[in-house]
């Protein structure tokens, strides 16, 4: 975690969930959804693609598909087609009948509650685990680390790490457990918003204040 104490880590990153939290104080997540799963169904989908994209695709697909039989029942040329357009199509249409098959093996059909059984399923990592049991069942298992919440807990200085696993490990540190899965949501609600990959809008960030990454993005992009 660099030269901070973890103590000072932990102050700094308790001031920015604050400001976050009056930035986006409904921090849900972006996926529609009705039931643990179509969340489980459409965080498989979003591996590679934008919430928005999915959010096109899965109306439809959850019309047709509403159950885990339907799902494990599926003919793998039309759920290919059905989803294409969110990428990696082909791998992810045997994840999402291999993941249902098995949660009718095991699981009567049902999405399981736990780390443990989530992970056993096709397709399915800390990432999606994590966003599954805090967005339908309200369980603060873990930091969902996609690929804003990777840029903007670097930029914001709460981790040095480069991987999803390590960045998730420094974040749970510092941040308090009842705030690990709205974190995430208000991470990628500001990086949608404002923190962009290539031009964050940093003079207008309601963040610049505790970001060490401000004064240098500004210096590169503003002037």
């Amino acid at each position: 975690m660099g030269r901070e104490s973890l103590v000072q880590l932990s102050r700094k990153a308790r001031k920015i969930v604050t400001k976050l939290k009056k930035l986006y104080p409904q921090p849900n997540t972006a996926l529609e959804h009705e039931d643990p799963l179509q969340l489980l169904i459409a965080t498989i989908l979003s591996a590679q693609c934008t919430d928005a994209r999915v959010n096109m695709v899965t109306p439809g697909l959850f019309a047709r598909y509403k159950t885990a039989v339907d799902f494990a029942n599926a003919n793998k040329a039309e759920l290919e087609q059905e989803i294409r357009s969110t990428g990696f199509y082909k791998n992810k249409t045997k994840n999402i009948i291999g993941c249902c098959k098995q949660l009718l093996e095991n699981h009567g059909g049902v999405v399981p509650n736990t780390m443990d059984a989530l992970l056993e399923l096709p397709g399915v990592g800390r990432k999606t685990a994590n966003c599954v049991l805090g967005g339908a069942f309200g369980i603060k298992s873990g930091v969902v680390v996609d690929t804003h919440v990777e840029r903007l807990s670097q930029r914001l200085g709460m981790t040095k790490q480069k991987t999803a696993e390590k960045i998730e490990q420094d974040l749970a540190k510092i941040i308090p457990r009842d705030d690990w899965y709205d974190l995430s949501n208000m991470l990628i609600a500001h990086g949608r918003k404002v923190c962009n990959a290539r031009k964050p809008n940093c003079p207008d960030c309601d963040m610049n204040s505790l970001c060490p990454s401000a004064r240098s993005f500004t210096a590169r992009f503003w002037r």
